[in-house]
């Protein structure tokens, strides 16, 4: 089966959108992510968003085939990633992740990018940069810096350890958790409370919400995150990074 996303819009208001990769544990790839992207175009009854994974998985991450090198004109191998989540961060209308199994890297960074997240004891949120020889986005750290603080941030990068649902809740990743029989009735009537307030209180109280969170880094600040970046996606250890994964074995990383 290919990868695709599942868009249902139900009559309580609410844009359903399903990731279905069957084959990769539901990882995004940029196929999924246009059809993603097409989907927060919405005709005006849909009020919320929920995002979920098919097969009891939320996203296993992003397709490590496209990581590499940057490419000529300098763009970098997650740009199209990081666009379409601030495109869905700042997204007018609510959004719900219903995090049921691994959400790992770009599927943790998803799961972020939304504005509540519902999951199960058994969810599990993971960071794996440091172990790919990735430098992850400036957003995408800022998002999970603003949900745990700068501590718990530095423990989920720096050592890419496994958060589990219950943890997660503790630390503020999860607004619920639920038993695995509950979680989608609990996210389907998050959504339903959110589609039901009045479009332009919620629309509005949102976007200063985002402003007050804002910690705006100067123009030579995001010029010197993206060197580190670019240097990191040129490297060797990114090489060795991924061989090691889909080899699954330890990395033996050099520095360079």
């Amino acid at each position: 089966m290919e990868s695709t996303v599942e868009v249902e819009d139900r009559e309580d208001g609410i844009r359903v959108l399903t990731l279905v990769n069957p084959t990769r544990r539901n990882a995004l790839d940029d196929e999924m992510l246009d059809q993603l992207d097409a989907a927060l175009s919405v005709p005006s009854h849909v009020r919320a968003f929920l995002v979920r994974g098919a097969g009891g998985t939320f996203c296993s991450g992003y397709d490590l085939t496209v990581l590499g090198p940057p490419t000529g004109d300098g763009r970098l191998p997650d740009d199209t990633l990081m666009g379409f989540l601030s495109r869905l961060e700042r997204h007018p209308l609510p959004s719900v992740a219903q995090v049921q199994g691994a959400a790992f890297g770009a599927g943790f960074d998803l799961a972020s990018a939304c504005d509540f997240r519902v999951g199960t004891p058994q969810t599990v949120f993971c960071m794996p940069p440091a172990r790919l020889g990735v430098v992850y986005s400036v957003e995408g750290m800022s998002r999970v810096a603003r949900l745990v603080g700068v501590a718990r941030a530095k423990a989920i990068f720096l050592t890419a350890q496994k958060v589990d649902g219950e943890t997660a809740l503790a630390w503020g990743l999860l607004d619920e958790c639920y038993a695995a029989d509950r979680v989608e009735d609990g996210a389907l009537e998050l959504c339903r409370t959110l589609a039901a307030n009045a479009p332009l209180a919620v629309s509005g109280m949102k976007e200063v919400l985002g402003l007050m969170s804002q910690h705006t880094l100067s123009q030579e600040q995001l010029s010197r995150a993206r060197a580190l970046r670019t240097a990191a996606f040129q490297s060797e250890d990114l090489k060795e990074g991924k061989a090691a994964f889909l080899e699954k074995r330890s990395p033996r990383f050099q520095g360079r």
